[in-house]
C-alpha cells in the first residue's frame, strides 16, 4: 500500500512540471505580444521602424506615452552633471518640456518630475544619447543640421542656467562645460572637426 502510494507521486509531479511549463510559456508569449505591439506604438510615436533603436528604447524603458522625453533627456543629464539639480536648472527643463506639449497628469509629465526629484543613472544617460545619435542619423542633411542646432542650443540654455547666480547671467559651470562638449562630441560622432568648432564657441 504504502510503496503504491509513494510510486503514484511520480507521475502527478510529472503532469505538475509540464502544466508548470506550459503555463510559462503561454506567460512568456503573451508578454512578447504586449512588448511587440508595444514596439510598434512607439515606432508610429516617432515615425521609424527601425527594430534595433526601437528595442533600445523599450529596454531603456520608454513607452508610447513616454518616448516624447527623449530630446529633454540630454538637458536632464546636464543639469545633474554636478550631482544635484537647481531651482532655476529644473524651472528650464520644464519650460521646455512646455513648449513641447508636455501636459500635467500624463505619464511622460510624471516620468519627468521623476527625473527631476532624482536623476536616472549614468548608464541611462549613456545609452539614451546613443538612441538619439541613431535616430538622428536617418535625417535628411538639413533636417538634422537644425535638430543638431536645437539640441545644442538647449543643453547650452540647461548649462547656462546651473553657473548662474540667482538666475542671472550666462555662466556655464565647470562640470557642465565638460559634459556639454561631450554630448555635443557625441552628436557630431561623424564629423570631429566641425564637433570641434562647436564645442569652442560654446
Amino acid at each position: 500500500m504504502i510503496k503504491h502510494f509513494f510510486s503514484a507521486l511520480g507521475p502527478a509531479q510529472e503532469n505538475a512540471y509540464y502544466h508548470q511549463k506550459e503555463a510559462e510559456l503561454l506567460d512568456h508569449l503573451r508578454r512578447e505580444k504586449e512588448l511587440e505591439s508595444e514596439r510598434q506604438r512607439i515606432a508610429e510615436e516617432i515615425g521609424m521602424a527601425d527594430q534595433s533603436i526601437l528595442q533600445d528604447l523599450q529596454d531603456l524603458g520608454y513607452t508610447r506615452e513616454t518616448v516624447m522625453l527623449l530630446p529633454l533627456v540630454p538637458l536632464l543629464q546636464l543639469a545633474w552633471a554636478d550631482g544635484e539639480l537647481s531651482f532655476h536648472e529644473s524651472e528650464r527643463i520644464r519650460e521646455l518640456a512646455n513648449i513641447r506639449g508636455l501636459a500635467e497628469g500624463t505619464p511622460a509629465f510624471d516620468l519627468l518630475e521623476r527625473w527631476l526629484s532624482r536623476g536616472p543613472s549614468d548608464e541611462f544617460f549613456l545609452r539614451t544619447l546613443r538612441v538619439i545619435r541613431n535616430l538622428l542619423s536617418v535625417l535628411r542633411p538639413e533636417e538634422l543640421d537644425a535638430v543638431k542646432q536645437d539640441l545644442i542650443s538647449c543643453c547650452t540654455y540647461i548649462a547656462q542656467g546651473s553657473g548662474a547666480i540667482f538666475g542671472l547671467g550666462k555662466t556655464i559651470g565647470s562640470a557642465e562645460q565638460k559634459l556639454l562638449a561631450d554630448i555635443v562630441t557625441a552628436l557630431e560622432q561623424e564629423n570631429p572637426v566641425l564637433a570641434r568648432e562647436i564645442v569652442r564657441q560654446l
